[in-house]
C-alpha cells in the first residue's frame, strides 16, 4: 500500500491512497482548495494552515488505514499445526489429494519448502508446500551487497573475550529519513558459528521507512523478532501479520518477508542457527500452561500478482547478497504444511509462580526455547517477565544474586524491571556473561530486605524479557563501547555487609 500526497496548486490538498492489491479500490480525500489572495502575508499565513490541517489529516487516514489491515487480517491458530489455506479469491487453488500434480490448479507452481531434513522424526518434521505464480527460483544471479552489515555479523570467533557485566542505553531511533528494516540491523552478541549451523546471534534493529518492492530471508536460520516501539506490518510468501509491541514474530530460515512501518520503530531480534524454536516441555506442570498452543497465529495465504522489478536481499553465511527479479516474491494463492512464520501476543502468557515460599527459577517464564543437542540444555531460551501477583512468605521476593553457566541478554519492551528500576529502559539491554555475578541492584535489596510481605502485583505495567544461551556469547567490537552505560558496575557498589557473625 503507498500513500502519495501532492502539494501542487493544480490538486492541493488532494491525498491519494493507492493499494497495489487488486481488490481494493483507490481512495480519494480532497480538502477545498485555498483562495489566492495577493498579500503575501496572507499567502503565508494560509500556507501555515493548509500545511497544519494536511499534516493532521495525514495522521487521520494513516490510522485508518492501520485500522483497515488491522481487521483486515485473519490469522490460523495453533503451534506447529497442519495448516492449509488459500486466498479467499481463488478458494480452490489447493490441489486436492497430493502436493504436486502434473498440472496444479490455475496453473500455479508447486514449491516445496524444508526447514528440517526430509529424514527428521515424523513429530520433529518441518516443510510446507507453497502454490504460487512462479517459482522463487526466478531471480537474476546474487550479488554481495555493498556497504550493507557495517554493524552486523554472524562471525563471533576473532573478538577479544570481556567478562564484564555491560548495559546498554536504549537503541537510538534513525537520525535520517528512508531507513528500512533491513538497512539498520545491529549486531550486539552472539556465540556459535553459521557454517557448522550451531549458534545464536543477538541483535537490534531501528528505521522509519518501510520496505519498497525489497523482501529479505536469512538463509542461517531463524529470526525472533520482538517489537519494542512501533508496530511492524510483516508481508511473508505465506500472508501477512501485524505485529505490535508486546508481541513477537518468528521467521523461520529461508521464508521471504517484507517489513512496512508508520514511523520511528525499533526492536530487537534473537537468530538461532541449526535449530528450530518449540514450546518447552511441561514436566509436572501438566497439559496446559505457560503459552497455549492455540494463541500462536499463523497468517492465512495472501498473494499480489506484480510484474515489477523486485530487490531479494539474502543473508548467507553471515554476509549480505542482493539478487533482482522482475515480479513480486509475495504471489503464493495457497499453501499447506507446518513450516511457517507466526506471531504471539506476549500478554497471553499464563503465568507460573510460587504460592508458598522463595524464588521459582526464571525457566518457569520459557515462551519458546530452540533446543540443542544435548536434552534440556538450550541453544537460545526466549522467556519473559510479565505482570503477576507475588506471594510468597518469608521471601526475598526480586530475582536472587547469581552465577549461571548460561548467558543471560535482558531487554526491556515497556515499563520498569523490578530487580533495576533505575538505568535499565525500555529499548535497552544488558548482559550478563557467563558465570558473571549479577542480581538485584542496592536500592532493590533494601527494599525487598523490608517490605512488608503482603500479596502485591509484581510488573504491573511491564514487560522485560531475556534471550538465554548455553553458549558463550562475544560483544562485538562496536557494542563494547557503543551506547554503553559506563556506570553500570556502580549499581551493586553501595550494598553494604550486614552480616552479625559471633565473634
Amino acid at each position: 500500500m503507498r500513500m502519495i500526497y501532492n502539494n501542487s496548486k493544480k490538486i492541493r490538498g488532494k491525498i491519494k491512497f493507492q493499494f497495489p492489491e487488486k481488490q481494493f479500490t483507490s481512495v480519494s480525500l480532497c480538502l477545498r482548495p485555498m483562495t489566492n489572495h495577493s498579500k503575501k502575508k496572507k499567502q503565508e499565513e494560509e500556507g501555515a494552515l493548509e500545511l497544519f490541517l494536511s499534516f493532521y489529516l495525514l495522521r487521520f487516514t494513516d490510522f485508518l488505514i492501520y485500522l483497515l489491515i488491522l481487521f483486515q487480517l485473519k490469522y490460523l491458530s495453533g503451534f506447529g499445526n497442519e495448516h492449509a489455506t488459500a486466498d479467499p479469491r481463488v478458494p480452490d487453488a489447493l490441489p486436492v489429494g497430493q502436493n504436486s500434480p502434473q498440472k496444479c490448479p490455475h496453473g500455479l507452481y508447486a514449491e516445496q519448502l524444508s526447514g528440517t531434513a526430509f529424514t527428521a522424526p515424523r513429530a520433529q518434521n518441518q516443510r510446507s508446500w507453497l502454490y504460487r505464480i512462479r517459482p522463487s527460483v526466478i531471480h537474476r544471479p546474487f550479488e554481495p551487497v555493498e556497504g550493507n552489515g557495517e554493524h552486523w555479523t554472524n562471525n563471533f570467533s576473532s573478538i577479544p573475550p570481556n567478562p564484564n557485566q555491560y548495559r546498554w542505553n536504549p537503541f537510538p531511533l534513525p537520525s535520517k529519513e528512508g531507513v528500512t528494516f533491513v538497512d539498520n540491523l545491529y549486531t550486539v552478541c552472539g556465540g556459535g558459528d553459521v557454517i557448522s549451523r550451531t549458534g545464536l546471534a543477538i541483535h537490534q534493529f531501528s528505521c522509519n521507512a518501510s520496505m519498497e518492492n525489497t523482501a529479505m530471508y536469512n538463509s542461517d536460520g531463524d529470526f525472533l523478532i520482538v517489537p519494542q516501539q512501533g508496530s511492524l506490518e510483516v508481508t511473508t510468501e505465506f500472508g501477512r501479520l501485524l505485529v505490535n509491541p508486546q508481541e513477537i514474530v518468528v521467521i523461520p530460515q529461508g521464508i521471504r518477508f517484507s517489513v512496512a512501518v508508520r514511523g520511528p520503530s525499533r526492536g530487537y531480534i534473537l537468530e538461532v542457527y541449526g535449530t528450530h524454536f518449540q514450546l518447552p516441555d511441561l514436566g509436572p506442570i501438566g497439559a496446559n500452561g505457560l503459552a497455549n498452543a492455540r494463541d500462536f497465529e499463523a497468517p492465512v495465504a495472501w498473494f499480489e500478482d506484480l510484474d515489477v522489478e523486485y530487490t531479494i536481499i539474502n543473508k548467507y553465511q553471515g554476509s549480505w547478497f542482493q539478487a533482482k527479479q522482475g515480479h513480486s516474491p509475495f504471489d503464493v494463492v495457497a499453501w499447506h504444511g507446518n513450516y511457517t512464520p507466526y506471531k504471539y501476543d506476549l500478554r497471553k502468557y499464563m503465568v507460573i509462580n510460587t504460592v508458598s515460599f522463595d524464588h521459582c527459577d526464571p525457566s518457569i517464564f520459557t515462551v519458546l526455547t530452540a533446543p540443542s543437542v544435548k536434552h534440556g540444555t538450550a541453544i537460545a531460551d526466549f522467556v519473559i517477565f510479565p505482570p503477576r501477583w507475588g506471594c510468597a512468605d518469608n521471601t526475598f521476593r526480586p530475582p536472587y544474586y547469581h552465577r549461571n553457566c548460561m548467558s543471560e541478554y535482558m531487554g526491556l519492551i515497556t515499563g520498569c524491571y523490578e530487580a533495576k528500576e533505575g538505568g535499565f529502559k525500555p529499548g535497552g539491554g544488558s548482559l550478563h556473561s557467563m558465570m558473571t555475578p549479577h542480581g538485584p541492584d542496592f536500592a532493590c535489596f533494601e527494599m525487598a530486605s523490608n517490605a512488608d510481605l503482603k500479596p502485591q502485583r509484581v510488573a504491573e505495567g511491564t514487560m522485560s524479557f531475556m534471550f538465554e544461551s548455553s553458549l558463550n556469547m562475544a560483544i562485538t567490537n562496536w557494542a563494547v563501547h557503543e551506547n554503553v552505560d559506563k556506570d553500570y558496575y556502580k549499581d551493586w557498589q553501595p550494598l553494604k555487609k550486614h552480616s552479625t557473625l559471633p565473634k
